[in-house]
């Protein structure tokens, strides 16, 4: 895959559609060796493509110093809790996994009430959906949820006066991310599953045809 022709926004939606669920890569991996890019298109190139390969160890790396930020402020670890899970539900796949879920662990109590938080059905026109599938978490569209949760978080960050504080350590994150990302040399395992991710991709709009 030319990781030189992908935009930023179509690493995005790669990001927001893609399974979360696989482990993080082995640390023996993750520091395994780095070099300098030889020019502005292969640093563009490799960027691309460490953040999806490695996107699992960015995510723990960053939670991990977020918490080493948090620890004299536990309203705070609350409020950051509350914003990683409403960005966590931008993802299809752990909004999907997570509706499951819960659905089923209601359904032990209340099966009526887990009927009633099934999503609605999406109308079939010619054989193939009307529009594309929305999201649903308990039976309500995803945005309200992360609608709820993000002023939650909001409200709690307000309280905990740690605003300053997770700046400071997101910005340290995401700096480690990038840093890590463009000396990183992208080994043979990281394009074998550019390429299984990108058949993934394609089988799966091939299925919904």
């Amino acid at each position: 895959m030319d990781w030189s022709n992908v935009t930023a926004e179509d690493l995005i939606e790669a990001l927001r559609e893609v399974e979360w669920s696989s482990p993080p890569r082995p640390l023996s991996e993750f520091f395994s060796r780095f070099t300098v890019p030889r020019s502005y298109s292969k640093w563009s190139s490799r960027l691309k493509c460490n953040l999806y390969y490695y996107r699992t160890n960015y995510f723990i790396m960053i939670v991990c110093i977020l918490g080493l930020g948090f620890l004299m402020r536990p309203t705070a670890i609350v409020a950051a809790a509350l914003t990683a899970l409403s960005i966590a539900f931008l993802n299809d796949s752990f909004a999907g996994t997570f509706n499951e879920k819960v659905t089923r662990t209601v359904r032990q109590f209340s099966p009526h009430l887990a009927a009633k938080m099934r999503p609605p059905l999406t109308p079939v026109i010619r054989g193939r959906p009307s529009a594309k599938r929305a999201i649903y978490i308990c039976g309500r569209p995803r945005w309200v949820f992360v609608l709820i949760f993000s002023t939650a978080s909001f409200f709690l960050w307000f309280l905990s006066c740690g605003l300053l504080s997770v700046l400071w350590a997101l910005a340290i994150g995401l700096l480690a991310t990038i840093l890590h990302a463009s000396f990183r040399t992208p080994n043979l395992k990281a394009r074998l599953n550019t390429f299984r991710e990108e058949f993934r991709a394609v089988w799966r709009n091939y299925s919904e045809l």
